[in-house]
């Protein structure tokens, strides 16, 4: 019974020391630092001499709905005719919706169209309104690498609900072969992809922006 009782001790020694010894080698291993997600960006900038304006009215960029699984701030690659995979290593620098919201606005001040081009977060009462559906914003790598942009524009007018809002629905969608599977190329085509569609773009709203139907008031 003695020497039972003898053994367990040693067998408890042994077991706390190795306890401790693991612990202390814990702890003095290095850290490793925490993985940390690539950000990026997709802002194509409008170059080119701006449009003669014909009209003083502002333009307000409403909404802006990306469909999934594109709406996250995860990229998106199409693996598979219904394959899709989510890179949570490599993500833009706020969501879609935001970031083609902001692009928009931009390039469309630089076109100067309407007298001037808000963002949503504005509170001024807006008689034009741009919305936007975002269809397709990923790379497609089932045959080549390629960066697909797929957006269809609604520009609406306020009008007290007399006739449709509606002014026009304009859809427009790119691609653009990667030189490469990285995200930065990702980013780069899809850049180049939405630059191409709001060039289009523009030269529509151009057309409607002489032609547009009294708003609300007016």
């Amino acid at each position: 019974m003695r020497t039972q009782l003898m053994n367990r001790s040693t067998l408890l020694k042994f077991v706390v020391c190795g306890a401790s010894l693991a612990i202390l080698v814990a702890c003095s291993l290095p850290k490793q630092p925490a993985i940390q997600p690539t950000s990026w960006m997709v802002a194509p900038e409008r170059t080119g001499s701006p449009y003669q304006p014909r009209t003083n009215f502002w333009l307000k960029i409403g909404s802006i709905s990306v469909t999934p699984p594109s709406d996250g701030k995860s990229m998106v690659y199409r693996l598979g005719d219904q394959r899709y995979e989510k890179d949570f290593y490599n993500i833009y620098s706020t969501i879609p919706s935001e970031m083609i919201g902001n692009a928009t606005r931009q390039w469309l001040n630089n076109a100067n169209i309407f007298s001037t081009t808000v963002g949503q977060s504005n509170t001024f009462f807006p008689y034009y309104t741009l919305q936007a559906s975002v269809e397709e914003f990923y790379g497609d790598y089932r045959v080549r690498p390629e960066a697909v942009v797929t957006i269809e524009f609604f520009l609406v007018v306020a009008n007290g609900g007399k006739t449709s809002p509606l002014i026009g629905a304009n859809r427009y969608s790119q691609r653009v072969a990667l030189k490469d599977n990285t995200p930065g190329a990702l980013a780069i085509g899809q850049q180049q992809a939405l630059a191409e569609i709001l060039k289009q773009y523009e030269g529509e709203l151009y057309k409607y922006s002489g032609n547009l139907p009294k708003p609300l008031g007016q």
